[in-house]
This record gives structure tokens, sequence and C-alpha cells, in this order.
């Protein structure tokens, strides 16, 4: 008898003994025993800590403006499976899932597969069998042992290296950003977003022999230097080769409060809309995802009408999401220091926050001292949410109490056995004109969406 979707996942679940099992292996075996479906003729992968699902969205809503059919792989999900597989802008239906395990099963034999490696698979299958243009997939754990890695892709993109996984990935950024370059491959593109990577990051992928296109190097936000030979133009109008100061300097059109410029070396210059994506960070996930197709060159012919109506509209859920107003309810899955830093950026340059109650939880590899530090005294009140009943993983919240007590002393903290419970609670206890603020985990952000 045919399983459904939840008896699939729950099954995948229990085929292999860990959840988490890095290695190409077993994956590109099963791969390849299904034909090696290639997802799309164009593939782009992106990867790194933070800024992945924001600039996969960024992507997609870029592309499918201009008329192009983009297929999706993200994860985890917030509220359904489904939303991990997008085709065509739509999440993936139950029977096409439950059809594609049902290959993947025949396909596999013996071999062993995690949860994961099950969901990589049903992707590259779908978007195979669903005459795609562009294929855009996020990298999971790390990059180079991640089982989308078994597809060569056309560019990559690594938004962000941060700490994170470092039982799986290193202790530091350098040989995090070593494992996260395995995502780029030899004579192809690496978009690398941050203006100031990890060594081992560029190291890495020079080693490979990718075509680093880095952030304040090769692509910038405002004034920039020109350089004297202008490659074709790829994306939109072009602006005129001008000297121009051989610096960093913003002496040039910087981004205003509705408004933002994108500029590559070869002289491209586009006036862009400030991304409704909220949080000064999503600037950075913008410029790389535009870099992303200029690096495409022809490939991709995308007119300026398109990115400039993708940045003013698209939406990713469970980033800065506003659920609720009077007090204004905001919702994020940041649930690192690097996250941390970024909300706390966002709060800093917001009007009109009042007072800040966070409802804050965490999974027991967390970094929960770099994550409170980071937000500080921007914080009021600190109502914490038990984790525990959700996923063996989560703290509970006397455990995350003491964390968070110990790493900022002195914090106003209340402790609650659950999101719902903390959350009714700092609701409750915010003014009209304070932010709720719930954070911390993908578990925290489904528990404020479901309701």
């Amino acid at each position: 008898m045919s399983r459904t979707l939840g008896e699939w996942l729950a099954y995948q679940e229990r085929t292999h003994p860990r959840a988490i099992e890095l290695g190409l292996e077993r994956v590109r075996a099963v791969w390849k025993a299904m034909g090696a479906p290639r997802p799309a003729p164009v593939v782009i992968t992106v990867g790194g800590t933070n800024g992945k699902g924001s600039t996969v969205a960024l992507l997609e809503g870029i592309l499918r403006a201009a008329g192009y059919r983009t297929g999706c792989y993200t994860s985890p999900h917030l509220l359904r499976y489904n939303e991990r597989i997008r085709l065509d802008g739509e999440d993936a239906t139950d029977e096409a899932l439950i059809a594609s395990f049902e290959r993947i099963e025949t396909a596999r034999g013996d071999v062993p597969q995690t949860y994961f490696e099950f969901g990589t698979l049903a992707a590259l299958d779908l978007m195979a069998r669903a005459s795609l243009d562009v294929a855009i997939l996020e990298v999971g754990l790390g990059g180079r042992l991640d089982a989308v890695n078994i597809v060569d892709a056309d560019v990559a993109v690594i938004t962000t290296v941060d700490l994170d996984h470092q039982d799986w990935l290193g202790s530091d950024r350098d040989s995090i950003g070593r494992e996260k370059a395995g995502i780029a491959r030899a004579g192809r593109p690496a978009i690398v977003g941050e203006l100031a990577p990890p060594r081992g990051l560029l190291d890495a992928l020079r080693s490979i022999g990718a075509t680093v296109i880095q952030a304040g190097e090769a692509f910038f936000v405002g004034a920039h230097p020109v350089r004297d030979s202008l490659s074709p133009q790829s994306l939109a109008s072009r602006a005129s080769s001008q000297a121009r100061p051989q610096n960093m300097s913003r002496a040039g059109r910087a981004p205003t409060a509705d408004t933002w410029q994108w500029e590559h070396q070869d002289g491209t210059s586009l006036d862009l809309p400030v991304p409704a994506l909220a949080a000064p960070v999503q600037l950075a996930n913008a410029a790389a995802a535009i870099a992303a197709i200029h690096s495409l060159g022809t490939r991709l012919a995308v007119p300026l009408d398109a990115i400039r109506s993708a940045l003013s509209a698209v939406h990713v859920p469970g980033r800065l999401q506003c659920i609720a107003e009077r007090p204004r309810t905001l919702v994020d899955v940041g649930h690192n220091p690097q996250a941390a830093r970024a909300l706390a950026a966002w709060l800093d340059a917001e009007p009109g926050t009042g007072k800040v109650f966070a409802v804050y939880g965490a999974l027991a590899d967390k970094d929960v001292g770099g994550v409170v530090q980071a937000m500080g005294s921007r914080v009021y009140r600190w109502f914490l949410a038990g984790l525990d009943a959700d996923t063996p993983r989560g703290l509970d919240a006397g455990t995350l109490a003491a964390k968070v007590t110990s790493a900022l002393p002195g914090a106003d903290v209340v402790v609650f056995t659950n999101v719902a419970e903390a959350r009714a609670a700092a609701s409750k206890a915010a003014g009209e004109a304070d932010t709720v603020l719930l954070f911390g985990s993908f578990f925290v952000a489904a528990a404020a969406l479901a309701g």
C-alpha cells in the first residue's frame, strides 16, 4: 500500500542510524542509479552560514520576473515539508514528492540514505522532470560534503562565513570557509558575498581554480574603482568608462533611504530600489544574487526592470516577518552570532522599535552566549522558551536561562516551557509602541507562524 507523505518522512528518519552523515558516496551512487538527472540547464548553488534562503529567494524572484522557469531547493522548512522544493514558484505537491520517493527507494536498493539525502534526490528528480531553465540549490550543512554538491554548478554563491556547526565544519572561520568553498568548480564563477571573508575560503577557491568574484573587489554597493578594460554588458545599462578613485570610498552615489546602486568592475551600473526584505544585510544578499546572474553573461539575459520589480516584491517567511501589530511582532530564523549581529544592526537602524521583548529558544549545539551578547542591552526583557518538546536537540528553558545569564549578567529573564507561552507573556508585557521579537531557531519561527 502506498505511503502518505508523512509516512514517507517518518520512514526516512529511520532508514539511516544518524540524522547527519556527511559524504557524497551514498547519495551519488543513488543519483547515478536514477540516471544522474541534471535539474536544469543552468544550476546555481548557494552556500554560506547566513543569508542563503534570502539569496535563493532573490535569485528566484529576479529570474522569474525575467520570464525563466526556476526550481528552488531550500531547507529546513517552516510549516510544511513541501516548502523545500519549489517548481516555477509553486511548492511541490504531496503526490509529486511521494512519486519521487518511490523512485528513489527503487533506485537505492540497500544503499542507506539520510532524511536530507532523500530530499536532495527528490529535488533533483522533480526539477529534471519540470522542464526548467534554472535550478537554484541551497547547500545545507557545510558545502564540500553536502549532498547538493553532487551537482556541478555553473556558478556558486557563498554568502557569509561564520562560526556555526563547529562539530562538523571546524572551530574557526578559515576551516569553515574551506569546507564551504567545496561547492565551487574550476573555471566557473564563485561569488563571495562578504567584504572581509576568511582567508581559508579565498585560498580554497583559488586552489580549486574557481573564478573568484568578491564583494568590494569585483562588485560594489555605491562608488567603486573602474578598470580601463570593460567586459561586455551582461545585465542592463552599463556606465561609461570614467576614471574613479582606486579605493572603496563611498564618494559616489551611496544608498539612500529608497535606492541603492549595484556596480561591477566592468563598468555595469544599476540604480535599484532597496529590497523589500528588511535588515541592512539584505543589500549584501541582493548584491551577491545580482553578481551571480551577471557572471553568467548571455546565458541568462535579465532586463533591469526584472531586477527592480523582484527587489521590491520578494519576501521570505521567517526573515524579520511581521505577524502582528500593537505590539509589532516580528519573527526571524536567526540562530547564530552572525545572524544576531544582523538583527542588532536592524534594531539600531529601525526607528520606533520601543522596548524590545525577545522570545528566544535555541538548539543545544548553538552558541547561545554569542547570540545574546550580540543582542546585548537592545533587549529589554528575555522570554526564554524551551524547545526540548519540539526536538531532541532543543534546550529546555532552565538550561537556556543559565546560558543566557552567564553570558549576559543582569539580564531580565523569564522562562517558559514552550514558544506559545513565551509569546503570550511577551505580548502581554509589551506596550503598543514596543516590539516583540521571536528568534533563535527555525523551531521558534515555525511555532510563531503556526499561531
